[in-house]
């Protein structure tokens, strides 16, 4: 008689993930050092048209947006559940408040652009989508954006082989060596569909922005440990890991080139706070 297979257990949400979501700020120095920005573009479209230039960044982690929403003449107020992470950002010119965004107390302060830079996957889509309503002025904009890095397979493949050898046990086990853009496409779809589902904005725009980044052996493995997934492995699991792309990385001649995608969901107020 064949054997039913046992039943999977629904993943939990990333939001309720908190011991991983808040595990970034472990090395919030190497965060800052090694994470890439944004492209300019993305904050001059987020910006131009909005009411003015006061900005909320949730999950601001280190500042690395937020900066460079300053750079462009906006005044910045973050908002982040890591107090490592946001002792960092003040660090560097930041005023951050700690605290989930859901649990955040505006205290009837408004604000022209709520921004969430690789973040909004750690918040309640649905509470978060109505906080970002009450907290924006007419016609202010939420947006949402995030990178997606597609590494050549000479890199992506032991990085794979490594992690699931080292950290049989991780949630991240099965993960696949590449990022599928189109799956992460749907899920900025999803989040669109979240944030028109409020009724307090109108139709969300999404939008996508290419571009690579060149790295050396070096520099990718000062990065590497900054990754979900990777931010909770002991030091000899890791070791591990960064050996293997290391010596993956060397037989390419010390450096390759990282093909990046940011993905935005930009969304406008409609209407008058709540």
């Amino acid at each position: 008689m064949p054997t039913l297979p046992r039943e999977q257990p629904e993943p939990t949400p990333l939001h309720q993930a908190r011991q991983m979501a808040e595990s970034f700020g472990t090395d919030a120095q190497r965060y800052d050092r090694a994470r890439p920005g944004y492209p300019d573009d993305l904050v001059a479209r987020t910006v131009i048209g909005s009411p003015g230039r006061d900005v909320l960044d949730v999950g601001c982690g280190t500042g690395i947006a937020a900066r460079q929403f300053q750079a462009a003449g906006c005044t910045v107020l973050g908002v982040e559940p890591d107090t490592r992470m946001a002792d960092f950002a003040r660090s560097r010119g930041l005023p951050v408040e700690v605290a989930t965004f859901e649990a955040w107390e505006p205290d009837g302060r408004t604000f022209d652009v709520v921004t969430a830079a690789q973040s909004w996957h750690w918040v309640d889509p649905v509470a978060g989508a109505m906080k970002a309503a009450q907290v924006l002025r007419p016609n202010g904009r939420l947006a949402i954006f995030g990178h997606v890095y597609e590494p050549p397979a000479e890199v992506a493949e032991p990085f794979a082989a490594a992690y699931r050898r080292v950290a049989p046990d991780s949630p991240f086990d099965g993960r696949s060596a590449r990022r599928p853009l189109e799956m992460y496409q749907a899920g900025y779809a999803k989040v669109a569909e979240k944030i028109g589902e409020t009724g307090r904005f109108d139709a969300p725009e999404q939008s996508r922005f290419d571009w690579e980044h060149s790295y050396t052996r070096d520099q990718w493995l000062e990065l590497l440990p900054t990754t979900g997934g990777l931010t909770r492995l002991d030091p000899g699991q890791l070791a591990e890991i960064q050996g293997e792309v290391g010596r993956a990385i060397d037989a390419m001649g010390g450096s390759f080139t990282m093909a990046y995608t940011t993905l935005a969901v930009i969304a406008v107020r409609a209407g008058t706070p709540l």
